[in-house]
């Protein structure tokens, strides 16, 4: 009697576990909350050559006291994310800004400018941009 107990039990068990693998996986989110940074409307940037460019993703780091000296994004949009510290940016045509953690440089192509770091710490960029390849 009580191995026909076990056995039922048992059977029951492996029934539950197989229903509960073969579960269809989630078709909505839970938990998650997506926040957009800044985004480039690409069809305004003049570029007609996709078929020619990489998007790339890179860490920057500039040490106290350093820079990304003046350059150009007329070929090279590029949305940059401040993930620690703090840079000071010089926009032609525009005032200084700081940038702080969480906040985001958009580089669109008409943006020519350059980047240091004045405080005593290390700023960490996050960088998205489209490049001739």
């Amino acid at each position: 009697m009580h191995s026909i107990r076990f056995l039922a039990a048992l059977a029951i068990s492996v029934a539950a576990s197989t229903a509960l693998a073969q579960q269809a996986p989630p078709t909505e989110n839970k938990g998650l909350s997506a926040t957009q940074l800044s985004g480039l409307d690409l069809s305004k940037q003049g570029l007609n050559d996709f078929d020619q460019r990489q998007m790339r993703m890179r860490q920057i780091i500039i040490e106290p006291g350093g820079f990304a000296g003046f350059h150009s994004h007329a070929q090279r949009p590029a949305l940059t994310y401040v993930l620690k510290g703090t840079v000071l940016e010089h926009r032609k045509g525009a005032p200084d800004r700081t940038y702080g953690p969480g906040e985001v440089i958009t580089e669109s192509t008409d943006v020519d400018h350059w980047v240091e770091n004045k405080e005593s710490q290390p700023a960490t960029l996050i960088s998205v941009d489209l490049f001739k390849g």
